[in-house]
């Protein structure tokens, strides 16, 4: 059975004003996205899903999936505030989305087979998604079996100001923590990749350490799960305006109760992105010579 991916992309609107995310940064005015779905489709990928807001379909509709037709099945699904399991009301002054977790959650019954989950902005390389459609498409003989790629941090900075990024711990190939750490950079003096802890001391990280980019690989059973820890978020912290329902709490409460466990992927891939204004002409320049060494077709659809 080929997978499916998944891909976040209800944020698009609220970020960025209508889809100005969907910039068009290769030659032919590819997007990112376009990239990871051409990278998809070369590893072995069956259809992709959307999660997108409702009061965007048609424009998405219109300047998005019209351009896959023919080379993949896509569906849409919606994200919203009031999308809550029964017994649930939302808050009248919530306005900030529920988060990754319950952008995945809204999958549920749409997606059978298993599944590989996606940040829309983030341009992951063709090494990433063969290992992990390579994972999905493994025998699995239990619940809770999924993995992630794990890039390694010094193949995911940026010249042009700091990153957030999930640190990852693990023992024999299995993820044991994920650690959300802000302001990852390069030291000024020797290149080094730092960040400051909790206690306020700079920490140093190995080139090779791996980190979480969002990319996540799941069996149908997940839902079962994710629905379970939404009921628990949400009887905790409905009431709290900021409060969100991330992948990593869902993924480190499994974990830890020894109902999943997490295959941390290799991959030589090198992450890129628009994190900054200034990140955009070098992102420019790195899809032209890979349209140029014959990696990439143009256009890619």
């Amino acid at each position: 059975m080929k997978p499916t991916l998944y891909i976040l992309a209800a944020g698009m609107g609220s970020r960025y004003g209508g889809l100005k995310q969907l910039d068009g940064l290769g030659p032919n005015g590819e997007t990112i996205m376009d990239y990871s779905i051409y990278d998809a489709i070369q590893a072995g990928f069956g259809k992709v899903v959307f999660v997108i807001r409702k009061d965007f379909e048609q424009d998405f509709r219109d300047k998005v999936l019209s351009k896959y037709e023919g080379h993949i099945p896509v569906e849409v699904v919606f994200q919203s505030l009031d999308a809550l399991p029964e017994g649930y009301t939302c808050p009248a002054d919530r306005t900030k989305p529920w988060g990754t977790n319950h952008a995945v959650l809204m999958a549920k019954g749409v997606i059978n087979e298993p599944f590989a989950v996606i940040n829309a902005d983030d341009f992951y390389g063709r090494d990433a998604f063969r290992v992990m459609a390579e994972d999905l498409m493994r025998e699995r003989t239990r619940k809770g079996d999924y993995s992630m790629v794990g890039f390694r941090v010094g193949n995911t900075m940026t010249e042009n100001g700091t990153v957030a990024r999930g640190v990852c711990s693990t023992k024999d190939g299995l993820l044991t923590d994920v650690v959300e750490r802000t302001s990852i950079g390069y030291r000024a003096a020797d290149h080094a990749i730092t960040f400051t802890d909790e206690n306020g001391v700079e920490q140093v990280l190995e080139p090779n350490t791996p980190v979480s980019m969002n990319l996540w690989g799941f069996t149908p059973d997940y839902f079962e799960f994710s629905d379970r820890e939404f009921r628990r978020f949400l009887d905790a912290d409905i009431n709290t305006p900021k409060a969100e329902y991330f992948i990593p709490r869902a993924i480190d409460t499994l974990i830890n109760s020894g109902e999943a466990t997490v295959r941390v992927l290799d991959t030589d891939s090198k992450w890129f992105g628009v994190t900054y204004a200034a990140d955009r002409p070098g992102v420019v320049e790195k899809f032209a010579s890979l349209h140029a060494d014959g990696t990439y077709p143009s256009p890619l659809f």
